[in-house]
This record gives structure tokens, C-alpha cells and sequence, in this order.
């Protein structure tokens, strides 16, 4: 028989969901593994048997966040209008940052990069651009998008794109007359879209 587990699912999640709070809202310097322990009910004895110590809690963070993300993009699925899917993902990607901020901040903040975590945790958060890439690699081969520069650029302008507004409304700095956050962002999004479409145009 294998040894008992001291610690269950339910513990990792309560440390992960208190680490997540603080490294979002004071960075990594405050993650105090005495106080984030006893904020989730239990002992930094459940922090090294779960994790191993702080730079496991990390990663673990890392990923935990990035396999949300990707599940939420992976829902989108792919239509025969790659064009329509680029706004579908720019919707899932505001969507998924409205619903845990604390992990978008995880994610896209200043904290936590690739280098800081492991490199299991690192691919799988690299791998959430995939599904953005995909779709403009389909909207060029369809001939609707250029051509020039390539795919990866594309996808990079839209990514900065989306998260440019996504970032402005977290922060609550969206100007007051701009509107509706949701329409501002839907607005912006598909005019971007579409400005690379007539570029493929010609226009």
C-alpha cells in the first residue's frame, strides 16, 4: 500500500487560490508561506508536502492559472471562418480575465515570467498562444489575411490588442464617455481584425 496523503485536493486549492490573491495584489516578495498557510486553514508543513517549497507553489500557480486559460480558449473551437474565430478568442480571452483577475495578473503581470517557473509550467503557458497562431495561420492560407509579416506577428499585434483593453479595464481606467467596457472592447477588436483583412486587399 502506498502512504496515506496528509493533504488533499482541497487544501492545494485553498493555497493556490490564497497565493494567487497575494502574488496578484503585493508580487512574490510578499508570499510569506507562515501567513499564506495560515490564511488557507492549514500548516506550511501542507505547503512542502503539496509543493515542495516556494518555487514549486510557483509553478504550480503558473500552470494552475495558464490550464484555465487554455481550457476557456480550447471551448472556442474552430469554425470555417478563421476571422470569427479571432474575435471568438478575443471574447474567451477578456471573458477569462474578467473571471479571475487574480490569474490574468498571474499569467500577463510583472511577477511570474517563463524564466521563474518551471519548464513544464512554462510550455503550458506558451502553448495558449497556439489556438490565436492557428486561427491566423487559417486566415492566411484562406487568403484573407496577408501574407506580410508573418502569422507570428499578426497574432502578436491582436494578442496586444486584446490585452491592451483587457488591461485598462481591470485597472479601471477605461474613460468615462468611451462607453460600455463590453462594446468598446468588441468594437476595437473586430476593427482590428478587419484592418488586417483589408490589408490582404490591397486596401
Amino acid at each position: 500500500m502506498g502512504r496515506p496523503r496528509l493533504h488533499d485536493d482541497a487544501v492545494r486549492d485553498r493555497l493556490l487560490e490564497r497565493a494567487a490573491a497575494t502574488v496578484s495584489s503585493d508580487g512574490v516578495a510578499a508570499l510569506n508561506l507562515r501567513t499564506l498557510a495560515a490564511e488557507a486553514g492549514t500548516s506550511t508543513a501542507a505547503v512542502y508536502s503539496l509543493f515542495g517549497g516556494k518555487p514549486g507553489l510557483l509553478s504550480a500557480l503558473y500552470a494552475q492559472v495558464f490550464a484555465r486559460f487554455a481550457q476557456r480558449l480550447a471551448a472556442v473551437g474552430q469554425s470555417d471562418d478563421p476571422v470569427a474565430d479571432l474575435v471568438r478568442l478575443g471574447h474567451a480571452y477578456r471573458e477569462n480575465a474578467l473571471a479571475d483577475p487574480h490569474g490574468y495578473r498571474i499569467m500577463f503581470g510583472d511577477e511570474l515570467r517563463p524564466d521563474d517557473v518551471g519548464r513544464r509550467a512554462a510550455r503550458a503557458g506558451a502553448r495558449t498562444f497556439e489556438p490565436l497562431l492557428g486561427a491566423v495561420r487559417r486566415a492566411v492560407r484562406a487568403g484573407v489575411f496577408p501574407k506580410q509579416p508573418v502569422a507570428e506577428s499578426i497574432a502578436t499585434a491582436l494578442w496586444a490588442n486584446v490585452h491592451g483593453l483587457v488591461s485598462i479595464e481591470l485597472g479601471a481606467f477605461m474613460p468615462a464617455r468611451a462607453g460600455d467596457p463590453a462594446a468598446v472592447f468588441d468594437a476595437a477588436v473586430r476593427a482590428n481584425v478587419a484592418g488586417w483583412a483589408a490589408s490582404a486587399r490591397g486596401g
